[in-house]
């Protein structure tokens, strides 16, 4: 007997979803229809899963984060409050303040009526994430959708609010390094070349100090190159950015930023966080320990460590051990392998990688705090070291001549 998703509409009109056993999909849709049901669509379930690993295009505009997070925080209490889905995507849409949300819910509704599964709705608009996609797939063969979406509430707001954290702490040093640039440009490109002049009356009598030689060569050198000296930086800065949009560029500044030695640390920390707690989600949901590893590993964002990753689901359908697998792809932290291994072996490996997700939160949390707290003070000196530099410069050839006194001039 071979389990097929059905899609259903029932006496009353609403449309359901539901999954039966039959010897094939006649056999299932003539048993359904028999019962009063309006049979819309029939598919294996193995057919349902394989679909998650590829993606259609999108031709709808991004969905922003904090609109999905709150159109899945309503959906989930919908369904749990037991109105249909047809009927919860129905009001969701109306209310959303999304133009781009009303868009996809509209066409994820239409496509519920033509009998499409909900997760196939989901996934045919190219903009969500293969562990919703598949959380979705795993609520419907399970029965338990609002269960599964309140996993998933969960499981989002963690990331929103580790990436909301990213963010604040960065604003801070990321705001000192452009003001240090806005700086070091008014001073060297403003100041010093309106102070020249007096430098050069000054260099009549007596010779600069060395520091002001080198700004003042710094400054002119600038401004008589500007014309070709600028566009030569937009092109190069422009080069880079689209190299680094590129596969290769990818994953060499990703290999790089896994060598600094606090940060890399913190990617580390962050990769392990995120990917248990992505498991966490789909191993609840019923997906398989190898699938839920090809839909979580995809969810990473450092290119280095997801290629890393390419091997384990192979390993684990060999039939060695999850954890063995892991080791093997060399960049998990030992406490971390140590806390799944326990779980693994204890047969609570849902509960282990959630504990597993809440401590590498935390220890994320930590060294995002020792890099912030480093790279802060290293911009301050920095700046600092450049305007003192610029106003010795300055300075230096005016307090040489007052020095001087009208000995100097006499000689």
């Amino acid at each position: 007997m071979t389990e097929f998703i059905c899609r259903l509409g029932t006496p009353s009109g609403e449309i359901i979803t539901r999954i039966v056993e039959a010897s094939g999909a006649a056999e299932a849709k003539t048993r359904l229809e028999s019962e009063g049901f309006r049979v819309f669509a029939v598919s294996s379930s193995s057919e349902g899963l394989s679909s998650i690993l590829s993606m259609g295009g999108s031709k709808k505009g991004k969905v922003k984060q904090a609109d999905f997070l709150l159109f899945n925080q309503q959906f989930s209490a919908l369904l749990r409050a037991g109105i249909p889905v047809l009927q919860a995507i129905e009001l969701l849409k109306s209310r959303s303040a999304s133009a781009n949300l009303r868009a996809v819910l509209g066409d994820v509704e239409e496509k519920i009526k033509s009998g499409v599964p909900l997760s196939e709705a989901f996934e045919a608009q190219g903009l969500f994430p293969k562990i919703y996609t598949a959380s979705i797939l795993a609520g419907e063969k399970s029965g338990a959708l609002d269960d599964v979406l309140s996993r998933f509430v969960t499981y989002l707001k963690r990331s929103v609010g580790v990436s909301r954290k990213l963010r604040g702490a960065l604003a801070y040093p990321a705001f000192l390094l452009l003001a240090a640039t806005i700086m070091v440009g008014f001073l060297t490109l403003y100041i010093v070349p309106r102070m020249s002049d007096l430098f050069k009356s000054l260099a009549a009598n007596k010779s600069l100090p060395t520091v002001t030689l080198a700004v003042l060569w710094f400054s002119n050198t600038i401004i008589s190159n500007a014309f070709w000296l600028f566009p030569l930086i937009a092109i190069v800065v422009l080069g880079l950015f689209i190299w680094l949009r590129s596969a290769s560029g990818k994953l060499l500044l990703h290999k790089f930023l896994l060598k600094i030695p606090v940060a890399g640390q913190l990617i580390r920390n962050m990769a392990t966080a995120q990917l248990a707690r992505s498991l966490s989600t789909l191993l609840s949901g019923g997906i398989t320990v190898p699938e839920s590893w090809e839909i979580a590993s995809q969810s990473m964002n450092n290119l280095e460590l997801r290629r890393r990753s390419q091997g384990v689901s192979a390993m684990i359908r060999e039939g060695r051990g999850f954890t063995e697998a892991l080791e093997k792809a060399n960049w998990m932290p030992e406490l971390a392998l140590d806390m799944i291994g326990i779980g693994e072996r204890s047969g609570s490996l849902r509960e282990m990688l959630d504990e597993v997700a809440t401590f590498y939160d935390a220890e994320a949390e930590v060294r995002l705090e020792q890099f912030t707290t480093l790279l802060e003070p290293l911009i301050l000196m920095f700046m600092a070291a450049i305007v003192i530099t610029i106003l010795l410069a300055i300075y230096l050839p005016i307090i040489q001549m007052i020095s001087s006194g009208p000995a100097g001039s006499k000689r």
